[in-house]
């Protein structure tokens, strides 16, 4: 895959997509978008990729949305507007959605969308160095297309400061409010992140997008009848597939499950 603004790079099963805009924090526009949009889309198809990370050249994650586009679709039409704006929540949800288990892997600034982009994976681990902000509301705009990320990622208590304030959020502070899962030295990010995805490819690859599955099932869902139903339903499922049936005989014959590949 040739990309202008990214660099996708596969290492056995791991995927890392490279935002490359180095010499503006990573800020993305209506190209960034689109080609982040049609990696997650390609890397969705992917049977050979089990772990995706995102991550950012230069000294940032992600500036978020670049000022000058922004400032473009503010003097476009209504219907243009909505257009733009939902090409990028599509390719949020694109990112959510993966089949793959997601690792942000923060550095430097991650504000606005890049803060979007951070809670929209699965898994954020941040260097020390990380600074996280919803910073829209100084700009005169609101978080939007990032928001039901974050809030789920940081809940609507947290959400209704940060959205509001602006603040800017070390990496501590980011994984006190449950925004960062993991916090490590800036020269430690990288092996701590090959610990994580050394985690994730011990679990089955179609177990682990049920997973995803589930949380989206039930994250803030009643104790209902019918939420109770659709939990029995779910690891019925899950059950008869071939993978779970491989995995549960490969336990008790004390053997690899065949998704775990061995490296010579």
């Amino acid at each position: 895959m040739t990309y202008q603004f990214l660099q996708l790079e596969q290492q056995n099963q791991v995927a890392t997509v490279w935002i490359n805009r180095a010499e503006l924090h990573n800020a993305f526009n209506t190209q960034v978008i689109e080609e982040l949009q049609d990696c997650f889309q390609h890397l969705n198809t992917r049977d050979d990729v089990r772990v995706v990370i995102l991550a950012g050249r230069g000294k940032s994650f992600s500036a978020g949305a670049d000022l000058n586009w922004m400032k473009q679709a503010g003097q476009a039409s209504q219907a243009d507007n909505e257009a733009d704006a939902l090409k990028l929540a599509k390719m949020l949800q694109s990112l959510a959605t993966l089949k793959q288990p997601t690792i942000a892997r923060v550095h430097g600034i991650a504000f606005g969308g890049g803060m979007g982009l951070a809670s929209a994976c699965d898994i954020c681990v941040a260097s020390t160095d990380a600074k996280f902000a919803t910073s829209e509301v100084r700009l005169g705009l609101a978080p939007s297309t990032i928001s039901p990320y974050v809030i789920r990622a940081i809940g609507a208590r947290q959400a209704s400061r940060y959205f509001l304030t602006a603040e800017r959020i070390s990496a501590e502070q980011a994984k006190t409010i449950g925004l960062a899962h993991e916090v490590t030295p800036p020269e430690q990010l990288d092996s701590r992140i090959d610990e994580i995805v050394e985690a994730l490819l011990l679990g089955g690859p179609a177990a682990q997008n049920s997973s995803k599955q589930l949380i989206q099932l039930v994250d803030q869902q009643a104790l209902t009848e019918d939420l109770l139903l659709k939990t029995a339903q779910h690891i019925a499922h899950v059950r008869q597939g071939d993978e779970a049936k491989n995995g549960l005989n490969a336990f008790l014959n004390k053997q690899s499950p065949a998704w775990i590949k061995t490296t010579a």
